[in-house]
């Protein structure tokens, strides 16, 4: 058991794993962020859960059910981030002095399979932002505070957040790190596991680009008419 997790192969097996947990529940975030863009378009936006389809989308993500999963998608993200730490330092270690020297792997290994342990830590940088922007605002008011909040709180979120082009600026950049990070992590992650061979790899790295241009288009779409909502450009539904 303790090869594991201190074993080369057990530690992407960890990574693996977690990694691919954190990308189901980004789908799942992203999906109900873009219900936002909806209500742009329909009408419904500011209005509250049941008429607004992203106020119907955080009052689900409310429930105790997100709530149990929440301290379980944090302890994801510690050992995601802990194991890349050790997986990073243990290669460096490994090589010495001949990690500084120039590496001819020839073109099949990308630019952000080189840099997947600085693209996580600009990911990780810019999620506490974010979450100082929507979770300190939202569920912690509700679990520490005892206040409840109402879900189309969240569209004034949104506006306050992205109504700022320097912060609409500094989230595209994050989405576009995340772009790369997924772009190597989805079909490396399904390789740990054993689910890549000659006939699958070519299929799971072009779903992986997919899936990774389908969140950033989602997350950047969702900052843009926020954006256009707050400074009422085509839109005329702020609520600020």
């Amino acid at each position: 058991m303790a090869n594991i997790f201190t074993s080369s192969i057990g530690k992407k097996l960890i990574m693996s794993i977690s990694g691919m947990f954190l990308i189901i529940f980004m789908l799942l975030h992203t999906t109900i962020n873009f219900f936002s863009v909806i209500d742009a378009f329909k009408g419904t936006w500011g209005a509250p859960a049941g008429e607004g389809w992203f106020a119907s989308g955080c009052w689900f993500m409310a429930t105790p059910v997100i709530d149990i999963m929440v301290p379980i998608l944090a302890l994801g993200f510690a050992v995601h981030i802990a194991y890349a730490c050790w997986l990073t330092y243990s290669n460096r270690k490994a090589r010495g002095p001949q990690r500084y020297e120039v590496a001819h792997k020839g073109k099949s290994e990308s630019w952000a399979s080189k840099n997947m342990f600085a693209l996580g830590i600009i990911v990780l940088g810019l999620l506490c932002l974010h979450l100082s922007h929507f979770w300190a605002e939202m569920q912690y008011v509700e679990w520490f505070k005892g206040e409840h909040v109402a879900p189309e709180k969240a569209y004034y979120l949104l506006e306050k957040t992205f109504g700022n082009v320097w912060m609409l600026i500094i989230y595209i950049i994050w989405f576009t790190a995340l772009w790369f990070h997924l772009t190597h992590g989805f079909w490396s992650a399904l390789q740990s596991v054993g689910m890549s061979n000659t006939v699958w790899q070519k299929r799971l790295e072009v779903i992986g680009y997919a899936l990774a241009t389908l969140l950033f288009v989602m997350l950047t779409t969702t900052a843009v008419v926020a954006f256009m909502v707050a400074n009422n450009i085509c839109f005329n539904c702020s609520v600020l």
